[in-house]
């Protein structure tokens, strides 16, 4: 009993926390107001080192989506954590933890205090990526984990690059800073926003409980990097076609995996990839204000497709396959409405909060002056998305019935409540925005077909997932499946890059042998063969250690 008030408070808690934040937000957008806080720990010289914070809309209304989210996934974890357990008030705990990182984060526009915040994310997701103790988990949790340690590298170099313009302030040297100090920044969030070459372990952290999943894949982790990159936005330094690139093969790599796909929780975190190769090429493009709307718009969707399927997962004895599912629809109809609604707004069917940020983004950019070859990838992805939806639909809710849910009863709980929450939120909170933060106050003239590209390309992907069945089911051989479910074996290709650069080491085999005799594995072997001579020496006799005094006085006279 006490533990289930633990988990009230804190829901409750978070709800309001949620929704004060959420009208301040749009208080501070009107008035335009900022509020900057900062505590002068040490000036010593020209360096100011002092703890800040930033409190304006922008960081207000994220703040608040990550609280309406895990306030949400507070109460679903009630049911579905099984509260009689007795590791569930960790799990609260670590949630907490977890949230209350990602706020450190937000309001941080301090080099030092970002980095809290950041390594913060990394050590919780860890701990909360093996909660099961599972070989598997361990495994993925160390993958999660080194991953965005590697990304921590790019942070540490700024932080130590930006005391030389005086203090760790990136909000006031913005304009200032060398092309190279925001490439490493760009490499430390394309590790937390696992893009193309780090996305191997965004499907690996599925390991974690769906709770987890749902607020780590929806709007802390790995929005972690687009939000710090919409913070250090700088037009000259972001406008490259390399970063551009990157994100949109992102987008086709994901998409392309999620349609071979037969895990139901991989195929929603490769969707969330996808989105996020999304959001990293609108910020490229320079749709800073885009970027952030699709941020909050895909938060909220996202997470309800997750929630979704944890209820399916729990209801089918831990089954995550989508080929056992079956005629789900039947046994489950509120679920299944929901789950369809949340994948429709993914998709992104018109008046759902998906469309509205989607559409703008893929609008804008037949402005900019992008090649045909990534024009037609950018589109292509597009279709792609709905490509995987519509399987999804149809391996869940159409295919033959394959598993015996006889006994299953949708019975109202704290899932059922979180999850129609999510979904009344999921329809009506892009309008909202939208309208509440100025975001249509654009007018954008294009002619009629490249109006209907978007709406046409959608239509181009359902029907194209929708002949797919059509095909043998295992079209491909088994290899292929492996090759798609490991990221095309992405982890691997370190591999490679030492061996060959081990092999252009090889080629100057003078500095290779000096390497061996004066590097670190030369001093090893001396001071091995120095301190063996001393253990010789020490364990000699009494005359051994006379002769040698007497021949030190002789040479000392």
């Amino acid at each position: 009993m006490l533990k289930t008030k633990f988990y009230l408070f804190w829901f409750f808690l978070m709800f309001f926390s949620s929704l004060i934040l959420f009208f301040l937000s749009i208080y501070f957008s009107l008035t335009n107001l900022m509020i900057y806080l900062e505590w002068s720990l040490v000036y010593l010289n020209s360096m100011n080192l002092c703890y800040v914070l930033v409190l304006d809309w922008l960081c207000f209304m994220f703040i608040s989506l990550v609280m309406m989210i895990s306030s949400l996934v507070v109460l679903y974890s009630l049911n579905y954590m099984n509260i009689n357990c007795f590791s569930s008030l960790r799990f609260l705990f670590l949630v907490i933890l977890f949230v209350f990182s990602m706020i450190l984060m937000i309001i941080s526009p301090n080099l030092l205090s970002i980095m809290l915040g950041w390594d913060g994310l990394g050590l919780v997701s860890y701990c909360l990526v093996i909660y099961y103790m599972s070989l598997k988990s361990y495994l993925a949790g160390l993958i999660t984990c080194l991953t965005n340690r590697l990304g921590d590298i790019g942070l540490m170099i700024s932080i130590c690059w930006s005391i030389s313009f005086g203090s760790w302030h990136f909000i006031f040297y913005n304009s200032f800073f060398d092309e190279l100090f925001i490439y490493f920044i760009v490499f430390s969030c394309f590790t937390k926003s696992a893009q193309i070459p780090f996305s191997c372990w965004l499907p690996a952290a599925m390991a974690a409980p769906t709770p987890v999943s749902s607020l780590v894949h929806s709007s802390t982790l790995v929005t972690a990097g687009v939000y710090l990159l919409i913070r250090f936005f700088n037009q000259l330094s972001f406008n490259n076609y390399m970063f551009l690139f990157t994100s949109i093969m992102t987008m086709i790599v994901s998409s392309l995996c999620a349609n071979y796909e037969f895990d139901l929780k991989k195929i929603i975190a490769l969707s969330t990839l996808s989105q996020l190769g999304l959001m990293m090429s609108s910020l490229f493009l320079g749709l800073i204000e885009l970027t952030f709307f699709h941020l909050l718009t895909h938060a909220m969707f996202k997470s309800l497709l997750f929630l979704c399927s944890g209820i399916y997962i729990y209801y089918m004895n831990d089954n995550q396959d989508i080929r056992y599912m079956g005629s789900i629809s039947k046994m489950m109809p509120f679920t299944s409405c929901c789950f369809n609604i949340s994948s429709m707004a993914l998709c992104g069917i018109p008046f759902l909060s998906g469309f509205y940020s989607k559409d703008l983004i893929f609008e804008f950019s037949v402005f900019f002056s992008m090649n045909f070859f990534m024009y037609m990838l950018f589109y292509i992805s597009l279709g792609l998305t709905c490509c995987y939806s519509i399987r999804l639909f149809y391996y869940s809710m159409i295919y033959s019935n394959k598993f015996i849910l006889s006994l299953m009863i949708e019975n109202f709980n704290f899932m059922k409540l979180s999850i129609f929450l999510l979904t009344f939120f999921s329809v009506i909170f892009g309008s909202m925005i939208i309208w509440l933060i100025n975001m249509d106050m654009f007018f954008i003239v294009l002619p009629l077909n490249l109006k209907f590209q978007t709406l046409i390309f959608i239509l181009l992907g359902f029907w194209l997932g929708y002949e797919m069945f059509n095909f043998k089911m295992y079209s491909m051989s088994l290899n292929f499946y492996i090759y798609n479910s490991y990221m095309w074996f992405m982890f691997g290709y370190s591999n490679y890059l030492y061996k060959y650069y081990y092999m252009f080491s090889n080629i100057n085999i003078l500095v290779i042998n000096w390497g061996e005799y004066y590097g670190g594995l030369g001093l090893s072997f001396y001071f091995l063969k120095i301190s063996n001579f001393f253990q010789f020496y020490s364990m000699n006799s009494i005359k051994f250690f006379l002769m040698s005094f007497l021949i030190w006085f002789l040479i000392m006279i």
